[in-house]
């Protein structure tokens, strides 16, 4: 019996592994299953929830955020726990304090201003009560934050702020994001807006001295607005004011720390 060479042996080798490798796309040799073709889903127009995007690197910040900043200091309403954690804080802040966006404290967004404690403005905005039919007035647009917070309840919201260049970045940021429903000016909001008044809630996110007797003017029969009061650098405490006809009823809510009120020069 004749010896194979070494180049002829390493020949049938490499011969035999085509063939088992072209036995294997044979039909029934190891081959999946064909799947069943996926049928479209019918989208119902009643489902208006819109999907998280699975790129959003945020939702489990903003999720902690709601359970252990202000659902574990008792802030309850879901509506307003379902607004902040739908809402994509992020957006509202400037680049060097994104990695903060989520943490339990103010951020400063420019111009002597902030972006409140989440808790805060969670708080806030429980205390008015919003309903989803409900007008709504901000008094201090600053970063548009608080403003989207209260178009996730309702789409009747109305905010105004004096520092021009901070209106006009919280425009553009409602008009990248969406916030159609948001209506916002400049304008000194000590005066309020008495084009689209009354209001069913008032929302001022900076400290006067005093309550601006305007504001208590165009409150609507029954509702309520949360105000800072205080002097600027001093002892300041929230106020939950509610109107029942003629008659203005005060709740004081505990000290706070806002900026102050910034008014038009006389």
């Amino acid at each position: 019996m004749n010896k194979l060479c070494p180049n002829s042996t390493l020949f049938i080798i490499l011969l035999l592994l085509v063939q088992a490798s072209l036995s294997a796309c044979q039909p029934g040799a190891g081959v999946l299953p064909t799947p069943t073709p996926a049928v479209p889903a019918t989208v119902s127009s009643a489902d208006t929830t819109p999907a998280t995007p699975a790129t959003d690197r945020y939702a489990s910040q903003r999720e902690s955020m709601v359970e252990k900043q202000i659902r574990a200091r008792d802030v309850t309403n879901e509506a307003v726990l379902q607004a902040m954690g739908q809402t994509p804080r992020h957006e509202f802040v400037s680049s060097d304090y994104l990695s903060q966006a989520y943490e339990d404290h103010p951020l400063p967004i420019g111009y002597g201003q902030t972006i409140s404690q989440p808790y805060i403005v969670a708080l806030m905005t429980e205390l008015i009560e919003l309903e989803p039919d409900d007008k709504v007035l901000e008094i201090g647009t600053g970063s548009g934050y608080q403003a989207a917070i209260l178009a996730a309840i309702t789409d009747q919201v109305y905010t105004i702020e004096i520092i021009p260049e901070l209106a006009e970045r919280a425009q553009q940021t409602f008009e990248r994001l969406g916030y159609d429903e948001i209506v916002a000016t400049q304008a000194d909001g000590y005066w309020g807006w008495e084009e689209y008044a009354p209001f069913d809630a008032i929302i001022v996110t900076a400290a006067p001295d005093h309550v601006p007797q305007p504001l208590v003017n165009q409150l609507a029969d029954g509702g309520k607005m949360v105000i800072p009061i205080g002097p600027p650098g001093g002892y300041q405490s929230l106020w939950v004011l509610e109107r029942q006809g003629e008659e203005i009823t005060r709740r004081n809510w505990g000290g706070v720390i806002f900026v102050p009120l910034t008014r038009a020069e006389e």
